[in-house]
């Protein structure tokens, strides 16, 4: 019993949760390996990549608006679930329903929470790869690294992130300070280079190839080799369906600023840091970072590397930095990958780790209300971190990490036979690379994770709007544009977001595998979900629905 009594302590400042927040939307990390995923995913809806992203982003803010202001009135441990379960109680005749939104809020959270990771270590896992494949070509091949090789690492990254995550929050700020201001530096760096590349090379000059031969370059929309013939094509919606496929995924790119919502017992002075660290993560972030790295990144391209490279290659990004660095550093190409590597992996420990720390708390949020197993709300006598919340969560990772990255050539990403047969024949290719028939029938593994991920999202991102709308109805400080106008908005674009995971297969925009299976096991986890709760407050003792107003 006395574990349970201890209490968090309030040390952050606007710094340390903006940062906090900061490590979880990594530029970096995401511009690295979500790239792959992205060019990708219904081929060639990559070509609107950016529109995609900034898509993405105009939702992200219509909800981050939602955070900042339901943190103004319900300062706390929790973020979504402890917000859904204020707002419904202060509420005349809504306070019945809040015992459920407030279960609701935290088990889609999970969904997110819990699954984010597993993608972040599997990434983790394929960038080793990747580096190992250029130094040790024998053993790994670069472009299509070790499937068990890469999940092997993603294990050991869940555990030993997870350990820095048990020692406590305050070095976890430390090292995200740290890992943020490095990335930045160095992936604006990437984005100089790429453009001033870009600007060199104009249609019919001569350009590299990442095999180092020189090639006549070409910039054409579609064709074998789709690259974008000018800047405006690269912010272009060009098509609609394609943004709003792009969406679903790049919205991977932007979670996060919410993060610093579950931090507010963690938080010296909640009620005004939190609110305005949301926003600020967020734009400097993604405003900032995000929007001039994928246009650089999407500027570059060429066709002696075009979007079709980039999705059959386990890092685009580090392609194009070999590229770069051997044209316009002296043929040290290599070198600076490896160096912009580095800053990568940084980043992805960041990400992962702020991830782990925002997840645990909900977790520990609901195990302290009884609403899962009483043992997740107990803090660690010592660190006073939720420690059982992130063992769990270590090993949901580690299992997840793996899946994604033994079958990250499955799908739209499989190789042909022959690039197969010139594989490294040892154990780092024993499962996960059979025949590229065999290969092509599965989900890619990574985008099933990633979708899976990005659903619970939505849902979280949209109830959190409606949570905004249910928080200020009666209240004096209800404004209209903040508190009704932009939630609606923010609840409508994540819901239509969700709806494209089936109507992207309807209507034959690539593969229907790893949208329709995240949609079936989202469902299978609300419906699990929902058969807990009942029987938990059953066993309990607990009303489903309030039937008085508590105090």
């Amino acid at each position: 019993m006395a574990e349970e009594q201890k209490k968090m302590l309030p040390t952050l400042g606007l710094t340390g949760v903006t940062v906090n927040a900061m490590a979880l939307i990594a530029p970096g990390a995401f511009l690295w390996i979500t790239f792959v995923v992205q060019a990708g995913y219904a081929y060639p809806s990559g070509m609107c990549m950016w529109a995609g992203i900034f898509a993405a982003l105009m939702l992200a803010y219509a909800t981050a608006i939602s955070y900042s202001e339901l943190a103004k009135l319900y300062p706390g441990a929790g973020s979504s679930y402890f917000f859904a379960e204020q707002a419904f109680l202060s509420k005349t005749h809504a306070y019945r329903f809040a015992r459920i939104a407030k279960f609701t809020m935290g088990w889609a959270s999970h969904l997110y929470y819990w699954v984010y990771p597993g993608a972040m270590v599997a990434t983790i896992g394929i960038m080793i790869g990747y580096i190992v494949g250029n130094f040790a070509p024998g053993t790994l091949n670069a472009g299509t690294p070790g499937p068990v090789f890469m999940a092997l690492v993603a294990i050991i990254a869940a555990f030993g992130i997870a350990y820095i995550a048990f020692r406590g929050v305050n070095g976890s700020t430390m090292v995200n300070i740290a890992i943020n201001g490095i990335q930045i530096v160095a992936l604006l760096f990437f984005a100089a280079l790429a453009i001033a590349y870009r600007l060199g090379h104009p249609d019919g000059s001569t350009g590299m190839a990442l095999d180092g031969t020189s090639k006549v370059l070409h910039y054409a929309f579609s064709g074998d080799t789709p690259a974008h013939p000018s800047a405006w094509s690269v912010i272009a919606p060009h098509n609609f369906s394609y943004v709003m496929l792009q969406a679903t995924i790049a919205i991977f790119l932007l979670v996060g600023f919410e993060s610093v919502t579950a931090l507010g017992e963690e938080a010296k002075n909640p009620k005004k840091d939190i609110p305005r660290g949301v926003l600020l993560s967020l734009t400097i972030q993604g405003l900032f970072c995000y929007m001039i790295e994928y246009f650089a990144a999407n500027y570059f391209m060429n066709s002696a590397y075009s979007l079709a490279d980039a999705k059959g290659s386990a890092a685009p990004l580090g392609d194009m930095m070999t590229i770069i660095g051997n044209a316009l550093l002296g043929g040290h190409g290599q070198a600076f990958m490896m160096l912009e590597a580095l800053t990568v992996f940084l980043a992805l420990i960041g990400t992962t780790l702020s991830c782990i720390n925002t997840g645990a708390r909900v977790t520990y949020a609901m195990g302290r209300d009884a609403e899962v197993p009483e043992h997740f709300g107990m803090l660690h006598g010592e660190n006073l971190t939720p420690h059982r919340t992130i063992w769990t969560l270590a090993a949901i990772s580690a299992v997840l990490g793996a899946y994604a990255a033994l079958y990250f050539f499955a799908g739209a990403s499989a190789p042909d036979d022959k690039t197969i047969a010139t594989l490294p024949h040892n154990l780092w290719y024993a499962v996960g690379m059979s025949s590229n028939a065999s290969l092509t029938a599965l989900p890619n593994g990574l985008a099933l994770v990633t979708l899976i991920s990005n659903f619970g999202t939505f849902v979280v991102y949209g109830l959190t709007n409606v949570c905004c709308i249910v928080a200020y109805r009666e209240h004096h400080m209800f404004h209209g544009v903040k508190h009704m106008a932009i939630p609606i908005f923010g609840a409508l674009a994540n819901f239509a977001c969700m709806a494209f995971y089936i109507i992207g297969p309807i209507e034959g925009l690539g593969s229907t595998k790893e949208p329709l299976m995240a949609v079936a096991i989202s469902v299978i986890w609300g419906v699990y979900g929902a058969i807990y709760f009942v029987r938990n407050s059953k066993k309990r003792g607990k009303e489903t629905m309030l039937v008085t107003k508590p105090a």
